[in-house]
């Protein structure tokens, strides 16, 4: 060889050993020590405050030995809106509404059409409901079979055919578990409050190997959520499938299968224990009240909080108490199991909950009644009345309300999206209204709805502590853009880890990214990455102390 070719591969090789190594190479993970498994836990309801009290007052708990080793982002708020469905889907997508498309479990797309339509013909054109909570269950005699019923879902047209649309045919982005799957990196397992959850399969359709879906409300013939003990019930349905899987097995114990690669559940304790106005109350005996529900010092109680310092009430006191002792199960199997070094623990929450002081509840009724009630004959009071009230199916419009307010406008009413969105703000005081979003502020947030069949026209924020609803039966709700909504629980614990206190904001779309990275994966495999730009949390590599 040349001297000067020898002399210049000389040269080379030393520049090559000092280059860094490849991105997946050199992320600050111990790829060959470390994490083999990912535990995403959802504690639906659970914010960061309510982290921070049960830590400092159960310095024995599971949540504690959690935190001990762990990255505690005390800053963490979910996407906007902070339903259930947007906020799970940040957790295994890495993105938002922009990506997924999914603003609430019950929502509207102006390119579908009703469940009564599956010719895809309603002379009007399309736009219906987008349904997908408990109500498409299989039910017979009034219990839920724990499966989908066709004939409820929406229909949509797929390469000039009418077809069901399935939840995970809603969505628009990959998943965690689809990503895992097409690595070749394993088994995926998930378990959530009703079948519809079958949206976390992804756009595919089969990104969960083990789904289970125990529905939550109308199961044996009464509705667990009037009750924290009979959720906290249904909740360890899903805990003991977590331990099955643990040990390698299946959700219903068959054997065999292996510990999944990515595998979690929703707890939904929490949750109900913030929103009961009273635990158990009787609601048409005695098909609501939970049988079970025996215990002296909760039964007939009030729940959420006694003060605006999150103070738990017994109520709600139960459920994190029964939550936690979950977690403990499953710490003691991951170590039994041999894998709690190389298991990555992240507890978080799909959405957190408003009020937390029980001092600013208002419930003044549904949102698109009381715009009605300011003038039965103004236009737009008539234009939200029949969205909100008198359309069962068809291209009329939608209004979702919870602690928001999301309004669809009918096919062809879009352009008076400026009319409504300025009656609403002149009667703000009335509408008990903080923000109106519409027009140019809601683009630079939201797709654009004139493009998007997805986006409402216009979004009402209430003031703090407002629920549109008229329920006697809860006291809180989630789905807003405030603080009590958005601000919740993020651990990421690892026994390699340090404990630290992340107090930069973060959001749970950069969960989905840190799993991937976690397991030596590029985070931009996930659609919603690639187009939000969503990073890996910080620190979430090191786990050092500060």
């Amino acid at each position: 060889m040349n001297r000067k070719l020898i002399i210049a591969a000389f040269f080379l090789g030393v520049i090559g050993a000092m280059l860094p190594a490849p991105a997946a190479a050199n992320d600050g993970w111990d790829h060959d020590r470390k994490i083999r498994h990912v535990l995403l836990i959802s504690v639906d309801g659970l914010h960061a405050l309510d982290v921070a009290n049960y830590v400092a007052s159960h310095p024995n708990s599971a949540l504690a030995e959690l935190s001990e080793h762990a990255i505690t982002y005390s800053n963490a708020r979910t996407p906007t809106n902070s339903d259930s469905f947007p906020g799970l889907l940040a957790l295994i997508t890495g993105g938002s509404q922009l990506s997924h498309g999914l603003f609430y479990d019950v929502s509207y797309d102006r390119t579908i059409f009703d469940p009564t339509d599956p010719t895809c013909s309603n002379p009007l054109g399309p736009g219906n409901m987008m349904v997908f909570d408990e109500s498409i269950d299989v039910y017979v005699n009034g219990v839920s079979q724990n499966k989908i019923d066709t004939t409820k879902l929406p229909n949509h047209i797929v390469n000039g055919k009418c077809v069901r649309m399935f939840p995970h045919n809603a969505m628009r982005s990959n998943t965690i578990f689809e990503v895992v799957k097409a690595e070749g990196q394993g088994r995926t397992a998930w378990a959530d409050k009703h079948p519809a959850y079958d949206i976390v399969n992804g756009p595919s359709g089969k990104g969960v190997d083990d789904l289970f879906t125990p529905e939550l409300t109308n199961a044996g013939g009464f509705d667990n959520t009037v009750s924290v003990v009979c959720t906290a019930q249904n909740d360890n349905l899903k805990v003991q499938a977590i331990l099955n899987e643990i040990h390698g097995l299946t959700h219903d114990g068959k054997p065999g299968a292996g510990v999944p690669t990515v595998f979690g559940m929703n707890f939904q304790a929490v949750s109900v224990g913030q929103k009961l106005e009273t635990d158990n109350k009787v609601k048409n005996p005695p098909l609501f009240q939970c049988p079970t529900d025996t215990d002296p010092s909760i039964n007939g109680k009030p729940g959420g909080y006694t003060d605006g310092l999150g103070t738990p009430t017994a109520v709600l006191s139960y459920g994190l108490r029964k939550t936690d002792e979950a977690l403990r199960r499953m710490i003691d199997a991951l170590k039994d199991a041999g894998i709690y070094d190389s298991t990555l623990f992240i507890v978080t929450a799909k959405h957190g909950q408003s009020p937390i002081n029980p001092e600013k509840v208002n419930k003044p009724g549904h949102f698109a009644d009381l715009v009605f009630g300011l003038d039965n004959n103004n236009p737009v009071g008539i234009l939200i009345n029949n969205a909100g009230n008198n359309c069962n199916s068809g291209p009329c419009g939608f209004v979702q309300d919870d602690d928001i307010a999301l309004v669809w406008l009918p096919a062809g009413q879009q352009a008076l999206t400026k009319s409504a969105a300025d009656y609403f703000n002149a009667h703000a005081k009335e509408l008990f209204i903080d923000e109106v979003m519409s027009g140019n502020e809601l683009k630079l947030k939201f797709n654009n709805p004139l493009n998007d069949s997805r986006t409402p026209d216009i979004i009402v924020q209430p003031i703090y502590g407002t629920i549109y609803t008229t329920s006697v039966f809860k006291n809180a709700e989630h789905g807003g853009f405030s603080f009590g909504d958005t601000n919740v629980g993020l651990i990421v614990s690892n026994p390699g880890f340090d404990r630290r206190t992340v107090k930069t904001p973060v959001l749970t779309s950069q969960v989905a990214a840190t799993i991937l990275k976690a397991l030596g994966i590029e985070p931009d495999e996930l659609d919603a990455v690639r187009k939000e730009g969503t990073p890996v949390l910080p620190f979430a590599s090191e786990g050092e102390e500060e």
